[in-house]
């Protein structure tokens, strides 16, 4: 559903809330955000300059420079990220909608598809990044997952 600049982009942005005090918040390098997640240290680079232009990140250059986030962690949401990196349309599955494969989907399988596109829209659109707030430097893949029950009651 997503591609490795919006993995990479939401991994910088969740270490920066992580960090997050108010306005006050030191800033850190790019290459200390990268090292923090294990990520490539250009490729950070690059996509904080994105995040920056979006308003999402502040920059300052020189010595006691490096990146915050731009505004409270609240106010910043999944899709936010996910918007500068990804093309909407793009979240379509290629075999919906026979055109492309020239083969026929049942209904219940292209519903199917349409609900866990809805449930993906809902968690870019409701989570905020606070929920990194106060939070250890933990990876993208260490993050808490759902619960098994609530899966069952799903």
């Amino acid at each position: 559903m997503y591609g490795k600049q919006t993995e990479t982009a939401i991994a910088a942005v969740s270490y920066l809330a992580a960090l997050w005090e108010g306005p006050a918040t030191r800033r850190v390098s790019a290459a200390d955000i990268a090292d923090g997640r294990g990520l490539q240290r250009p490729f950070v680079a690059k996509l904080l300059s994105s995040l920056s232009q979006a308003g999402i990140v502040s920059g300052s250059p020189g010595p006691g420079g490096g990146y915050a986030l731009a505004k409270n962690p609240n106010e910043i949401s999944l899709r936010d990220v996910w918007l500068l990196f990804e093309r909407p349309e793009s979240s379509r599955v290629a075999f919906v909608g026979s055109e492309i494969c020239g083969v026929s989907v049942p209904d219940d399988l292209s519903d199917r598809i349409g609900r866990v596109e809805q449930a993906m829209n809902s968690l870019l659109d409701e989570t905020t990044f606070d929920l990194f707030c106060g939070q250890p430097m933990l990876l993208v893949s260490e993050l808490p997952t759902e619960r098994s029950e609530d899966r069952q009651a799903g």
